[in-house]
């Protein structure tokens, strides 16, 4: 088989943290499974990435075995990264986590590897690129449909900007699941909006040009039936692997 007809590895970023499994209550890493249908329906080869000790060379050598990267959802992003002070709704920072997906994310930009951001992972990118957020999107909409609790999805009508990959992916106009009490505020260098909803929040960003780096605020690993985000990546990630090979 060669690297045009291969299945991309992909790489998404993990939890640590206690998790509780029958009889055992340990410190684990460990990712919903639905992202690792997504990959696998989408046609690539998932590749867990546990936070850990990171240096640059670490995390080179990570992205040496992968085709492509998938920067998952979790915990807020520590305030500290954007200079900012913590909101009193804002989660207990992962910092762990935070400097491991930093460093994937430089490293993954400079040699040009496939990125996808999903929720988290859009904030994330964001901040890497020296962006900032809003903390509690309550106190800037005046409402919490983005974030209603109890593990409770809620249904965004997203609106795509004309000419953005994201719009080539999706389409117009799309329906994301969210669950968000956070978003973008002020974009990151290199980054443009691809995507808004009908409170003018950010729910999509990528950077212009040849390289896919694509990052949305909403969870398309929870409607399998459109698995166009992830398509899309697996698609980039392939070409990559045949570019890199010289095929």
């Amino acid at each position: 088989m060669n690297a045009s007809s291969s299945r991309p590895k992909l790489g998404l970023t993990t939890y640590l943290q206690q998790a509780k499994s029958g009889i055992w209550d340990k410190k684990a890493a460990f990712l919903p499974g639905i992202y690792i249908e997504g990959v696998t329906l989408a046609g690539g080869i998932p590749m867990l990435l546990p936070p850990q000790p990171v240096d640059t060379d670490i995390a080179n050598q990570v992205l040496d075995g992968i085709d492509g990267l998938i920067v998952t959802g979790g915990r807020d992003v520590d305030p500290s990264t954007y200079g900012h002070d913590p909101h009193p709704r804002t989660d207990e920072p992962d910092r762990g986590r935070d400097v491991w997906e930093f460093a994937l994310i430089t490293a993954a930009l400079q040699r040009h590897l496939p990125v996808l951001g999903i929720c988290r992972g859009a904030q994330v990118l964001n901040v890497a690129l020296g962006g900032t957020l809003h903390q509690h999107l309550p106190d800037i909409v005046g409402h919490t449909r983005h974030q209603q609790g109890n593990a409770v999805f809620s249904t965004s009508a997203i609106r795509t900007v004309a000419g953005s990959r994201l719009a080539g992916l999706v389409g117009e106009n799309t329906n994301a699941q969210c669950y968000h009490h956070q978003a973008i505020d002020r974009l990151g260098d290199g980054l443009m909006i691809s995507a808004l909803d009908d409170d003018g929040v950010i729910e999509g960003v990528e950077i212009p040009g040849d390289d896919f780096v694509l990052a949305v605020q909403w969870h398309p690993e929870e409607t399998l039936d459109d698995l166009r985000l992830f398509a899309g990546l697996v698609e980039a990630a392939r070409l990559y692997t045949t570019e890199r090979a010289g095929l």
